[in-house]
């Protein structure tokens, strides 16, 4: 009995010893964290309910706390928590720092998750050795180095993604120097899109042991042959190879994955024969665009494919007729051939009812053949068929597609489960994200079924785990055209409650984090980047209210009312008249002749600039785009001006109009455009801005204006343009955030200085959220790549786009020709121990016979700073300017030196009407799908 006692005294002792040494741990490792939950109090993590802890007899075994604003820093104190089964950290991006090698000693971890962090340095060996682990989640941090050689012994992992990081070299195989991920037999995903990987896939990475599904090499800067081997993987489903710098022909062996549902080989090095896809039954994206194969007939597999959803061939070398029955295959959605030798008649007379576009663009089509309705889904621009008399008024011989929406959200703030109850609400509080399927298998977004099953699968998952769960909605379609992905603003509403507690936050994004979720497969691979700054502060119990409660409160809110009944009636009677004229206490200024001083916007009559603009003549017209027509007009006073007249489709609300008024008449900066004045009248809506004579610097570039740019004074357009956007960051009130910086939107002065256009009330930036609460406009090629996560456009998104257009003024190379991104070829052949970083091939011709242009490699340098993946380690406006004088003083110029005289640099164009700038123009890309408009709720 007494040897009883002893070992049950024993067996308490050790567990509590275990138990105290789990609270140390978790205690030092959690000190210095920032928005810990509340209830974490005491000592025991395992009997005080603490949220987001999980144990097993008295053990810490799960440590799940996804989205829950966590700041700080995993340390080396988390190698104390040796009974932990579960780490999810997700969707915190305040939690940086480096992935401490102490976490290797947690051998029985199966799941480790860290997607949307801010972890950053090399990726520890020590990972190696967690082989029960299933489940390895570090995307979308900003993780350097190599892939660890020691993650071949994960030799029971199912989930592999480090994609969205900056990952570098090799993909390591096994060999006499150690193991490689060759040896994961039981991995069914390599996710590694991109990243920095080089070097060459080996042939030895696959074999027949292996049941990988899904292949993702995108985005990275592979090279040499894909091997033939690939083709030993029946299982793959999804292999993505685009962009990279892969070269030889596609390996046959690609015919052998009869599994196989989106192959994504465009913009490659890739020659030789197009492979024959003919027995690959499942297929429903092909992607083979931007590749150098012979030239050869539109392949017959492209019309026998009977799941074929998406056919890419653009610039491929295609030639001859075009089969009808492309058209005709029952699930087509889009086919894009441009920039191929296609010839004859394109005839879709018989096409499905799924189709969605057609794009055919620079080929030789000559004749087009359709049957029944007018057909708006096709492109034809730059075939001699929209070259004959009277083509401009054809629909397919124009870029413009519809842009789409979509989205289920309710007609107001209420669940469906609320609207019955007759008690008030207050707005319930969704958990939201971003959901983003990296292989969609459909392009027809004008089709909602697809939305729809997802939005059912999602809510039927969250239903049957239990989850307070009343309804779920995705909106805002937005397609990357240069990635491919598909994303979808999610939100989640909570049932019976007006806001998720921390427990319903943390179920709901683990089972997006930890892929609990199993999308349908036309949306797989999927990825979810949860919001990290849920408000908790609304946290609600129930929507039941006491009777009692509701009583008293009545009979308050009656007294309330009648005291306060009179003083409303009597403010709103003086109110009404100026309600419905925002304008009505703004005084219009009668002196026509002169427009103001820069202090305020005039006021102009409809009959004013009538006049102005010889009644809005077709001869005074200097340019169209989405915002309306844009005039020439010349004041009273003899001064130019330009008026932009918005159409009915583009006019805003009398109160935003006002608004937008009233900001710009407060932006002074001489390297801003500058706004004269506006007019509301008769039902028109229209700006009066400055006239800039001498077009944008993508004119230039392109030679479009006739105005040639030395070095010297590409870089001070550059320092003019860099002012202004720091004046819109940093001086003007409130702070503006432009979002659409590009080269069309630069404009060059009568002395060639630059003045940035095209900002206003929809980029104002919101000092509460720190991002952009409208429309997000943006052009393709220039956008902050953190966008198409996070959704948020903050001021180094400008500081993004502004390095792109530094690029430009170097190469004089659209930001993405043939599906090339200017900023990947630049990386590609740059070297900086070579003369001009041996970008020589890049280098605008017309620098290059300058000799050698002083202060270009650190202009380079300061644009690569710019356009950095992450948004933090991109410098400030202010730090640009600061820049750029630096170089231009290298180079021999005083960059506070006014420029007065142009002779130097500026050669107009002869004869014909300068091209106007204040046109809403985008490059005409060369990229697969149309771009998705972002519609935010």
């Amino acid at each position: 009995m007494i040897l009883l006692l002893l070992l049950l005294f024993q067996f308490l002792f050790i567990a509590a010893h275990d138990s105290n040494q789990d609270f140390t741990a978790l205690s030092s490792l959690t000190e210095s964290w920032g928005n810990k939950p509340p209830n974490w109090v005491g000592t025991d993590p395992c009997g005080g309910g603490w949220d987001g802890i999980g144990c097993t007899k008295s053990r810490v075994t799960t440590i799940q706390l996804p989205s829950m604003n966590l700041t700080g820093r995993l340390t080396d104190d988390i190698g104390g928590l040796t009974e932990l089964g579960t780490l999810d950290l997700s969707y915190n991006k305040g939690m940086s720092g480096r992935i401490p090698p102490e976490i290797g000693n947690l051998r029985k971890l199966r799941t480790l998750s860290l997607v949307g962090c801010g972890f950053f340095g090399p990726i520890p060996d020590s990972l190696g050795a967690l082989n029960q682990l299933t489940f390895l989640a570090l995307n979308l941090n900003r993780l350097s180095g190599p892939i660890p050689r020691t993650f071949g012994n994960l030799s029971n992992v199912d989930w592999l993604d480090i994609s969205d990081n900056q990952i570098e070299g090799p993909i390591p195989i096994s060999d006499e120097q150690g193991p490689g991920l060759d040896m994961l037999l039981k991995t069914q995903h390599f996710h590694f899109g991109n990243n920095h990987l080089s070097g060459q896939v080996q042939p030895k990475l696959f074999n027949s042991n292996m049941i990988l599904k899904h292949l993702l090499l995108d985005n990275n800067n592979l090279s040499g042959k894909i091997p033939d081997t690939i083709g030993l993987v029946k299982t793959l489903e999804v292999i993505r190879y685009n962009h990279n710098y892969m070269s030889g022909e596609v390996p046959s062996s690609i015919g052998n994955l009869t599994n196989l549902t989106d192959l994504y080989l465009g913009n490659n090095k890739l020659n030789g024969s197009m492979p024959d896809l003919t027995r690959l039954n499942s297929l429903a994206t092909v992607d083979l665009s931007n590749n150098s194969f012979n030239s050869s007939s539109i392949p017959s597999w492209a019309s026998s494919l009977p799941y074929l959803t998406t056919l890419t061939l653009e610039n491929t070398g295609l030639q001859g007729k075009i089969p009808t029955s492309l058209f005709s295959q029952p699930n087509i959605e889009t086919v894009i051939m441009r920039n191929n030798q296609l010839n004859g008649t394109l005839d879709v007379s018989n096409y499905k009812p799924n189709l969605a576009l057609v794009d055919l663009g620079a080929n030789k089509i000559t004749d087009f053949a359709q049957k029944g309705q007018k057909i708006t889904f096709v492109i034809l621009v730059g075939n001699p068929i929209c070259l004959e008399t009277g083509a401009d008024s054809k629909s397919y011989c124009t870029n413009s597609q519809n842009s789409i929406t979509y989205s289920t959200g309710p007609n107001n703030c209420i669940p469906p489960s609320c609207r019955s109850n007759k008690v008030s609400h207050k707005c319930v509080f969704p958990y939201t994200g971003i959901l983003t399927s990296k292989a969609p298998e459909f392009s027809n977004f004008g089709n909602e079924s697809y939305f729809s099953e997802l939005e059912n699968s999602l809510l039927a998952t969250f239903q049957n785990l239990h989850l307070p769960v009343d309804l779920v909605f995705l909106s805002n379609p937005f397609w990357d055209t240069f990635s491919g992905y598909l994303s979808l603003d999610l939100k989640v509403f909570p049932s019976q409650i007006d806001s998720f507690n921390r427990t319903g936050v943390v179920s709901i994004s683990s089972v997006l984090s930890n892929q609990i979720y199993k999308a349908p497969g036309f949306f797989t691979p999927y990825i979810f980047n949860g919001s990290s700054s849920y408000d908790f502060s609304a946290e609600c119990s129930s929507t039941k209210i006491h009777t009692g409660i509701i009583a008293g409160a009545v009979a308050t809110g009656v007294v309330i009312l009648v005291l306060s009944i009179t003083v409303i009636f009597l403010i709103r009677q003086k109110k009404r008249t100026k309600a419905f004229n925002p304008f009505a206490n703004w005084e219009q200024n009668n002196n026509s002749g002169n427009a103001p001083q820069l202090k305020g916007a005039r006021w102009f009559s409809f009959e004013e600039l009538k006049k102005y603009t010889n009644n809005f003549s077709d001869a005074n017209a200097i340019g169209a785009g989405g915002y309306g027509k844009v005039y020439q007009a010349v004041l009273s006073s003899g001064e130019l001006v330009a008026v932009k007249r918005a159409s009915q489709e583009s006019m805003q609300g009398a109160f935003e109009f006002k608004t937008e008024i009233e900001l710009l008449s407060r932006v002074h900066h001489k390297n801003l455009v500058g706004l004269v004045g506006f007019c509301y009248d008769k039902g028109e809506q229209m700006l009066v801005y400055e006239y800039v004579p001498n077009g944008t610097i993508m004119d230039s570039l392109s030679g479009k204006s006739g105005i040639r740019m030395n070095w010297i004074r590409r870089l001070k357009v550059a320092v003019g343009a860099a002012r202004g956007l720091a004046y819109l960051h940093e001086l003007a009130d409130p702070p503006i955030i432009h979002r659409d910086i590009k080269s069309s939107n630069i404009l060059l002065d009568d002395h060639l200085n630059a003045k940035v256009a095209d900002f206003g009330l929809s980029k104002l930036k919101d000092s509460d959220r720190g991002h952009i609460t409208t429309q997000v406009k943006g052009t393709m090629g220039y956008m902050d790549p953190e966008y198409y996560m996070t959704q948020q456009l903050t001021v180094k998104s400008d500081v993004y786009s502004f390095g792109i257009t530094m690029l430009e003024l170097v190469t004089a190379r659209k930001p993405i020709e043939q599906g090339k991104f200017i900023i990947r070829e630049v990386l590609r052949i740059m070297d900086r121990s070579k003369e001009l970083y041996n970008l020589h091939a890049l280098i605008d011709p017309m620098i290059k016979q300058e000799g050698n242009p002083k202060g270009l490699e650190k202009f380079v340098d300061l644009a690569l700073k710019c356009v950095n993946d992450h948004a933090e380690e991109r410098p400030t406006m202010a730090d640009v300017v600061k820049e750029i004088e630096n170089i231009l003083q290298l180079a021999g110029f005083n960059p506070n030196a006014e420029s007065t005289s142009t002779s130097e640099t500026y050669e107009n164009a002869s004869g014909g009407k300068i091209y106007h700038p204040y046109v809403d123009e985008d490059f005409a890309y060369t990229s697969v799908f149309p771009l998705v408009r972002v519609e935010p709720q």
